[in-house]
């Protein structure tokens, strides 16, 4: 009898081990990290835009964002000529994160350029919106009154110039003919435009832009409005609508300019841009402090406000990276 009890105690010990085994092994696979988790180290490049753009200007206060976020990472912000510059440092490796419209990316897919399949997007941020800036007194009224005018139409690596040559095809005009296209970017247009050295600018970024509100504020602009039925050659000739879409900006973004007037334009959206060569860990926590940092950064750059959280997933044309699928995880409710 007290052998077989024994016996009995024996094979109850052993499945209570076995059970404990079990429930070890569980809790163990529930507290351990998550591919991509733990505090990312070394240093990453974030390429930006002109000194007085938008894509500049978030990018300095994001750079505080992710210094205190990931304070084992050096970073670095190095600025350009805008969304094609970007892409193509990102994509052959001389910076590792930027901020691209998707109009620039679709092209840079599109034509197979360098490093093009390597590229992920992270976060849909905000959207740019087209702005033709003129004079008060001046005959421009639409884009195809720019014929023969003096025209700033972005630097040559930019997202600006990208769309303008665009708008200026849809509306019937040969970029590089009909106009005097001069390759300048808004760190310059708004001082050549109010010494009478340009007709006319085009920028694309966030509302407000700080260059175009200062410039509406110690010059007589307006914005030129650009009609549905320029929207919609602009979107027949370069692909899917998807990328170009009709929009309106309020009465309010740029007061002195518009005075009281909404004015109907293009806008595009902006996206968080790496490639899968980023380190998982890495990119997600890029994109946490992106999402984090929204309201505090929004206060003193308006278009950050705008960054959604329930959109952010959606960065059409290009795959999510695996590091900021993990992100997306970690907060799905």
């Amino acid at each position: 009898m007290f052998r077989a009890l024994s016996r009995f105690d024996r094979r109850r010990t052993l499945r209570a081990g076995t059970v404990l085994a079990v429930v070890l092994g569980l809790l163990a696979w529930w507290l351990w990290p998550a591919r991509g988790e733990g505090a990312p180290s070394g240093s990453l490049t974030f390429s930006t835009g002109v000194h007085s753009g938008v894509y500049q200007r978030y990018g300095e206060r994001l750079e505080g964002a992710l210094a205190k976020d990931m304070p084992g990472v050096s970073i670095h912000l190095r600025t350009s000529e805008g969304s094609q510059q970007n892409l193509a440092r990102v994509a052959t490796g001389e910076a590792d994160f930027t901020i691209a419209t998707a109009d620039a990316v679709a092209t840079y897919l599109s034509e197979r350029r360098p490093g093009a399949e390597r590229l992920r997007g992270c976060v849909r941020l905000y959207d740019d919106y087209v702005q033709l800036v003129v004079p008060r007194d001046s005959d421009v009224r639409t884009v195809s009154d720019l014929r023969g005018k003096r025209v700033g139409v972005g630097q040559e690596g930019s997202g600006v110039r990208l769309v303008a040559d665009r708008l200026l095809a849809a509306a019937g005009l040969d970029p590089a003919d009909d106009i005097t296209p001069v390759p300048v970017g808004i760190d310059t247009m708004p001082g050549r435009l109010s010494q009478g050295g340009l007709d006319a600018f085009f920028w694309s970024g966030g509302l407000p832009t700080a260059a175009v509100q200062a410039l509406s504020r110690s010059f007589d602009v307006r914005l030129v409005p650009m009609e549905a039925e320029l929207v919609a050659k602009l979107q027949s000739a370069n692909g899917p609508i998807r990328y170009y879409r009709s929009a309106v900006m309020p009465a309010d973004a740029y007061p002195e300019a518009q005075q009281g007037q909404s004015v109907p334009t293009v806008a595009v959206a902006n996206l968080l841009v790496t490639t899968d060569r980023t380190d998982a860990a890495m990119t997600e926590a890029f994109t946490r402090t992106v999402i984090n940092s929204r309201d505090r950064i929004g206060r003193e750059v308006y278009s950050a406000q705008l960054v959604d959280l329930r959109t952010a997933i959606y960065t059409d044309p290009l795959d999510v990276h695996d590091g900021a699928k993990d992100y997306y995880r970690s907060v799905k409710p």
